[in-house]
């Protein structure tokens, strides 16, 4: 069976969470000035800014992501188109269903490690136990679209066949080929984008103010008894990865968010990366213009197959 749905899992539970982001920051990061020869930067995704709630910071290179509805929109219209070319070959296809948000709400949301102190004092490092339950009754009915494994659906499905009662299958099957007619054949995170966001998440921690907070924290930690050298080493601590919530997890996690709220740490890595960010975007501003151009218009192509269904 084949996973075919388009919405990525945000689980923050156990313990990695994943990278998957002042106002006055906030205000340079968007403001910035740029010459004549520079494409201008798209707008930012709009969000309710609130300086104490890292969830409704927004990181410059958010404007060259696809936003949430954005990714649905082309995993719905592709999902569509699959199941048009599927039913072509005689096959009746439904794509996995969409999983359940659990987790980050957005891109910022636990990038810089836990902020919610009445979550984790009930559910220690993680999720909503009510996202979770949600989430663990979708996997259990069971988040693939139904193919059989190695089976004729399956291989048009992929392009694994050339030919199915005399029809050509086309190239990459039809899921390659639903793609193709909506993003061109290109991903639909553009990578460039993913590929600096990821780069100033590991890049930001060794700014010397995150450096700096990060000891600051580690030493409120030991003091109440945490011995870890930097914030995601809590979370990542091995004996909180258990689907149960201990009265150690709490007490840590309570801690940490106490110790990372004393020293600023969310703030100082977020202005550390927002540095970061326009930087990199700076200088690869033409590719990620070009990025962006060809995400819009895959999101354009994804709103014309959904209102014609076909």
């Amino acid at each position: 069976m084949t996973v075919w749905h388009g919405l990525r899992s945000q689980a923050g539970m156990g313990a990695t969470i994943a990278i998957a982001l002042t106002v006055s920051s906030v205000a340079a990061c968007t403001g910035a000035t740029h010459s004549a020869s520079r494409p201008d930067r798209p707008a930012l995704p709009s969000r309710h800014f609130e300086a104490a709630d890292p969830k409704t910071w927004t990181l410059p290179i958010e404007a060259y992501l696809p936003t949430d509805d954005e990714q649905k929109q082309i995993s719905r219209a592709e999902n569509t188109l699959i199941g048009d070319c599927m039913d072509r070959f005689g096959f009746d296809w439904h794509p996995a269903p969409e999983l359940p948000k659990l987790g980050p709400k957005t891109l910022t949301d636990w990038r810089y490690g836990i902020h919610d102190a009445a979550l984790a004092d009930k559910r220690g490092y993680k999720p909503d136990a009510d996202e979770q339950a949600a989430y663990d009754e979708a996997m259990e009915r069971g988040a693939v679209d139904g193919t059989t494994s190695g089976g004729p659906d399956a291989k048009v499905l992929s392009g694994q066949i050339a030919k199915v009662a005399g029809k050509d299958v086309p190239a990459g099957g039809c899921a390659g080929q639903a793609k193709r007619k909506v993003t061109g054949g290109k991903p639909e995170t553009p990578r460039l984008a993913q590929q600096i966001s990821n780069d100033a998440f590991t890049r930001s921690k060794r700014d010397a103010k995150v450096a700096e907070a990060f000891r600051r924290w580690s030493s409120c930690m030991k003091d109440s008894g945490y011995p870890y050298k930097e914030p995601m080493d809590a979370s990542d601590d091995p004996r909180f990865a258990a689907a149960d919530v201990t009265t150690r997890e709490i007490a840590t996690a309570t801690a940490d968010i106490a110790c990372r709220k004393r020293h600023h740490v969310a703030k100082l890595w977020f202005d550390a990366e927002v540095k970061l960010q326009n930087t990199a975007i700076e200088t690869h501003a033409e590719e990620l213009s070009a990025e962006r151009k060809n995400l819009d218009t895959a999101v354009k192509r994804a709103a014309r197959v959904l209102a014609s269904g076909n």
